[in-house]
């Protein structure tokens, strides 16, 4: 069995309009958000074996954020995941060596939104309906799958086991 967690990097500032939208930092609210769900992954008790992270400096600000959360696991910055397809997305899960039981992958929207539909399958209705409405920042997916291997995931094969943004952590 496989476990995904999702999470969206937490809100960003857009104080300097002629930054670079890669450069972009956390805001207050975003650094507030961040590690409320890092603390919202260990209270599911979601410890990682690996941690995708896209290399925007948002993305990596909100991992610096959840790290005293997710201790121990193996950290991989990837180009692929900033502001990428959810084809794209998808692909880099299905790339995952087996062996790797527990991910979680910190990105952007659209991708990050358009995945979390894609593996949809299952899951309580309400969170479902919730996470098909929006997927905020900093809100935090979580799938499992039947499936033995990465490479064996498929289109709405996933259960939501959990769906949570940081309003609801407040």
């Amino acid at each position: 069995m496989l476990s995904l967690a999702l999470l969206r990097h937490a809100k960003s500032s857009w104080d300097d309009a002629n930054m670079d939208d890669f450069d972009r930092p956390l805001n207050d609210r975003g650094r507030a958000a961040a590690p409320l769900m890092g603390a919202a992954l260990k209270e599911l008790n979601f410890v990682p074996d690996l941690i995708l992270c896209s290399s925007a400096k948002r993305t990596r600000q909100t991992l610096d954020l959840i790290a005293p959360f997710v201790k121990g696991a193996e950290v991989k910055f990837d180009d692929q995941l900033y502001l990428k397809s959810q084809e794209t997305l998808f692909g880099s899960l299905k790339d995952i060596p087996t062996g790797v039981k527990r991910v979680l992958m910190i990105g952007h929207n659209p991708g990050m939104h358009s995945l979390a539909l894609f593996l949809t399958g299952t899951g309580d209705a309400k969170s479902i309906s919730r996470l098909e409405d929006k997927f905020p920042t900093a809100a935090l997916a979580v799938f499992s799958f039947e499936q033995a291997s990465w490479r064996d995931l498929a289109p709405s094969s996933g259960r939501l086991e959990a769906f949570l943004t940081p309003r609801e952590r407040a």
